[in-house]
């Protein structure tokens, strides 16, 4: 592979990072077959893995600390904190009193002495975002964490984060982890114009928009399962915005098929091709599934093929709101003061 800078850390990435959403309870329990995937796309050139102390309630991170037993070193290790993690209502967020104890579980959790990024999950509306930054500081200056990131900020909340680390003299976010895909193109309005402005490294996530790019529900499929991580609204197969998605994927999938390539190629090809995006995050529950997307990184888009997936999903367009991480509190109609 081809690594890229992540920003301005110096640190070098694979385009391909290894989301493990889905090592534990929420996908594949199996311990040993989830290590077996980590160490395939460790062996395929991927350095960079990516987790969360919320996912499977810790044990993910729990499978990730088991499968980089030896090879440490060689791997750029992410996980992030502000979810839910208990009952209490300190157990979340991001003040210094969740920061400080979320790092040391993780730590716990990965039997690693460092992280490499760690990301705030989502960005708080409670919490001054110089207390964050100010505890992230802290633990940057203890060697707990290398560097520091975002997740799902709006343009305008990665600039108040940036001012807030330059008025303050606090460590920046060097990295926004957002959703992209080519059906959820929300970001390229304002958000990756903002990373790239303050030289952030952009991981994003989703790239197969939660399987909608994978090929498996077409418009003659059955309808998508429904489970507690893959929310109603978004495989509602009744619903005018995802037959509007189901028309796209049709015409997506002749566009790969008539190109020599797969559908999850042409979609992973699509999102690495923007000079904002450094990685993209696959997060893959089978060895079957991994194997179908380490092909992705490999391929170019011809001008023609990018202009085609343009007239079928216009650039900043999101066909379905509900496939955004943004505007759950800003875009209500309270917050428009109406």
């Amino acid at each position: 592979m081809d690594y890229r800078l992540l920003g301005r850390t110096g640190v070098e990435v694979s385009p391909l990072a290894l989301g493990t959403m889905m090592f534990g309870a929420w996908g594949n329990a199996d311990h040993d077959d989830s290590i077996r995937i980590i160490h395939k796309a460790l062996d395929a050139g991927i350095n960079f893995v990516d987790t969360a102390d919320v996912y499977s309630a810790g044990e993910s991170e729990v499978i990730v600390g088991k499968a980089l037993k030896g090879r440490r070193e060689d791997v750029v290790l992410a996980t992030k904190f502000f979810m839910p993690t208990g009952d209490g209502p300190n157990s979340s967020g991001g003040s210094r009193r969740y920061v400080m104890k979320a790092v040391e579980n993780s730590l716990r959790r990965l039997d690693t002495d460092y992280i490499d990024l760690y990301q705030m999950h989502r960005p708080s509306a409670t919490t001054d975002v110089e207390e964050t930054l100010g505890a992230l500081t802290d633990l940057v200056q203890q060697g707990k964490v290398r560097s520091i990131g975002s997740s799902s900020y709006s343009g305008s909340q990665i600039v108040e984060a940036q001012v807030a680390a330059e008025r303050r003299n606090l460590s920046r976010f060097t990295t926004e982890q957002p959703p992209y895909s080519i059906l959820v193109r929300g970001i390229e309005e304002d958000v990756l114009p903002t990373t790239l402005r303050y030289g952030m490294g952009t991981l994003v996530y989703s790239p197969l928009s939660g399987g909608w790019l994978t090929g498996r529900w077409r418009k003659d499929a059955p309808g998508a399962p429904v489970s507690k991580n893959r929310p109603a609204a978004r495989f509602d197969m009744s619903s005018p915005a995802n037959q509007r998605k189901l028309d796209v994927v049709e015409e997506l999938a002749l566009l790969a098929e008539a190109n020599g390539m797969t559908l999850i190629d042409l979609a992973i090809a699509f999102v690495l091709d923007h000079p904002g995006v450094t990685s993209a995050i696959v997060g893959p529950r089978t060895m079957e599934q991994l194997e179908s997307q380490l092909t992705g990184a490999d391929v170019t888009l011809s001008t023609e093929v990018l202009d085609r997936i343009d007239e079928l999903v216009a650039p900043g367009v999101t066909l379905n709101p509900d496939d955004n991480s943004y505007g759950a509190v800003s875009l209500t109609a309270a917050a428009r003061r109406r």
